[in-house]
């Protein structure tokens, strides 16, 4: 459990020229700073659980190969950069830093996968996603799992009206129960993001990308997922201002401080 919070390196430390986001180079930095490392997974054709952020390779391997419909095998023949498996990403770690970890939409039944490596795994983390369906799941079958609702005012000409209400304020929160929320940084009040706090829902914002922005925002969200420029100015621990930081836990003692928090 923490004691005190500390900055969430986006997709570890990186440059996507010599140092590629989601990679274990990339995480490597971010555990020698004692970083949060946030990062992202998805499921290959051949049900491999890997940590990648977009839905295909183009805009990091100029490859165009969709990963559900790609072997694990298929995706790294390429040259840019080894593409990690999350068991790999778990070895590497190893409990010395959090890990937040976001379920990228998936046409597959990715949870129950991720859940099994999850249950073997030590260290401390958390799950986020934008999708409700995710943390419906999570709530119903591993509660003590600390899970968030991402989100963002959504823009999208393809949704409708009435999804884009829904989804912006998180409608579904109140059967989901999320444990905190992450919110685009610049897209929630600070009387909104202070109407969560007093519901003991933690907000964590993203994405910073300089100083400015850190030094804006840190006063009002819980903590901040930061890009590399932010995080090479910014890497020694952050205290938060707040009476309770944020906190990550799979055991008992989480679901005791949630229960408690919660006034159970």
């Amino acid at each position: 459990m923490f004691e005190k919070s500390y900055i969430i390196a986006h997709r570890g430390i990186h440059d996507n020229q010599t140092i590629y986001e989601n990679t274990l180079e990339a995480f490597k930095l971010a555990i020698k700073q004692k970083l949060i490392i946030e990062l992202d997974v998805r499921l290959t054709k051949d049900n491999q659980i890997i940590v990648f952020h977009d839905e295909n390779t183009k805009r990091l391997t100029k490859q165009n190969n969709l990963v559900e419909e790609s072997t694990y095998q298929e995706l790294n023949n390429q040259n840019k950069f080894h593409i990690p498996l999350l068991s790999e990403v778990l070895d590497l770690v190893k409990g010395k830093v959090p890990l937040l970890i976001e379920i990228k939409p998936t046409n597959k039944h990715i949870e129950a996968i991720l859940m099994k490596i999850l249950s073997q795994y030590q260290g401390e983390y958390a799950v986020q996603s934008f999708n409700p369906k995710v943390l419906y799941y999570l709530k119903r079958n591993y509660p003590n799992v600390l899970r968030g609702q991402l989100s963002h005012k959504y823009t999208n000409k393809k949704i409708s009206s009435t999804k884009k209400f829904i989804l912006s304020n998180m409608l579904f929160n109140f059967i989901t129960k999320p444990n905190f929320i992450s919110y685009k940084y610049n897209e929630l009040s600070p009387t909104q993001i202070e109407k969560y706090k007093k519901k003991n829902i933690r907000v964590i914002g993203w994405t910073i990308t300089n100083e400015r922005e850190f030094n804006h925002y840190k006063q009002y969200y819980d903590n901040l997922i930061c890009e590399k420029n932010t995080i090479q100015q910014r890497y020694s621990p952050w205290k938060l201002t707040n009476n309770y930081p944020v906190t990550w836990q799979t055991n008992e003692c989480m679901l005791q401080l949630i229960s408690r928090k919660r006034g159970r």
